[in-house]
């Protein structure tokens, strides 16, 4: 048994009806990570957590929890806390109360609960707010009483199921940290669903992209954003994300040596917005019309209109003189530049692993 590993999925497949929401998955959870499901409403994320968590059966497959067969055991059973999207806190009881109130459902001794109790309001930075009811709270600190609640619990696995998106842009960032400093404080395993890809990027060791029931890509969060998989990956990660363009419209000096990366597939190119430089249009070069420009303080984002139909946008590190209507010029570095294939979207290779001709035009070295 391989001692690294919290959650273990085998198999797992879950349908409603004659939607199949989850397709045999093999998943596994390093102890101590945090690991985020990511993906878009719809895509079976919440479900996969719902499973792990007993509150689903699985059609089919085995879920293990600490090296231990736990497919038909009860919630309660299973030795994990959860954190809820709706926090969960029972109205009329004070913040003592809800946070104690699995410890003396359980048994707890009461000598136990309130050491356990105080420490969790210190983890939570919640001292001196016990006596209140969750009607007099914000929600960045209800949020932390059902953090509490799940560190008194005193299990080493938390499942959380998107516990910031009932919180406003500034709340989320200081809440999302004070939940990344308490999981690697407390060394806990934590399985955190999302469809926030700032928040993944931001918190977790890994990410599991999710899409249609299935496992898109899995890794750090370093390895999605710098070499996804696939189309899909690499237009969901990144804040804008990776512009794709239909290497069949660029020009045909940049469309040169594409062919033989794919064969006879129609192929992608996926760029950055950070990558991209703008440049003194010209007749060999990709060129765009500016439709838009926003001043983001310490940075500009740029939208560009290609002749073929492309929208691009165009992340520059200062402001932009730039006005709409003005024509320029778009390049990039081509160890920068990513090529998909067009029609399932999969990644393709880098010709450059295998040597080319310095005098080959650029784009015959992308990925």
């Amino acid at each position: 048994m391989n001692t690294d590993v919290a959650i273990r999925l085998t198999g797992i497949s879950k349908s409603w009806g004659a939607h199949q929401v989850i397709k045999s998955l093999d998943l596994e959870f390093g102890r101590g990570q945090l690991v985020a499901l990511l993906g878009p409403s719809g895509c079976g994320k919440s479900t996969l957590l719902r499973l792990l968590a007993g509150l689903e059966t699985p059609d089919s497959g085995r879920v293990e929890i600490d090296g231990k067969d736990v497919t038909a055991a009860a919630p309660s059973a299973r030795g994990l806390s959860m954190v809820f999207q709706s926090y969960a806190l029972f109205p009329h009881l004070n913040i003592a109360e809800n946070i104690c109130f699995g410890m003396q459902v359980r048994g707890v001794h009461a000598a136990e609960r309130r050491q356990r109790l105080q420490d969790a309001l210190a983890l939570t930075n919640l001292q001196g707010l016990e006596q209140r009811k969750p009607a007099q709270l914000s929600g960045g600190q209800r949020q932390r009483v059902a953090l509490a609640r799940a560190i008194v619990a005193g299990h080493s696995i938390c499942l959380m199921d998107e516990p910031l998106s009932n919180l406003d842009a500034k709340l989320r960032h200081s809440v999302r940290h004070e939940i990344r400093a308490l999981q690697q404080r407390l060394g806990m395993t934590v399985v955190y669903v999302t469809h926030d890809q700032t928040e993944a990027m931001g918190m977790a060791d890994k990410i599991v992209l999710m899409n249609a029931g299935g496992i898109v890509q899995s890794g750090t969060p370093a390895e999605l954003y710098e070499t996804p998989a696939t189309a899909f990956s690499a237009s969901f990660i990144g804040s804008p994300p990776m512009m794709l363009m239909a290497a069949e419209k660029l020009p045909p000096p940049l469309r040169a040596g594409i062919a033989p990366i794919g064969g006879d597939v129609n192929t992608l190119i996926g760029v950055r917005p950070e990558h991209f430089h703008i440049v003194a249009p010209s007749s060999t070069e990709l060129f765009g019309t500016v439709t838009g420009v926003e001043f983001q303080g310490a940075e500009s984002y740029i939208y560009l209109d290609l002749p073929g139909g492309d929208d691009i946008i165009v992340r520059s590190p200062e402001k932009s003189r730039l006005k709409l209507g003005d024509r320029v010029g778009l390049g990039w570095n081509p160890v920068d530049a990513h090529v998909f294939a067009a029609d399932d979207g999969r990644r393709l290779l880098r010709l450059a692993r295998y040597g080319h001709d310095s005098a080959t035009p650029k784009l015959a070295a992308v990925l």
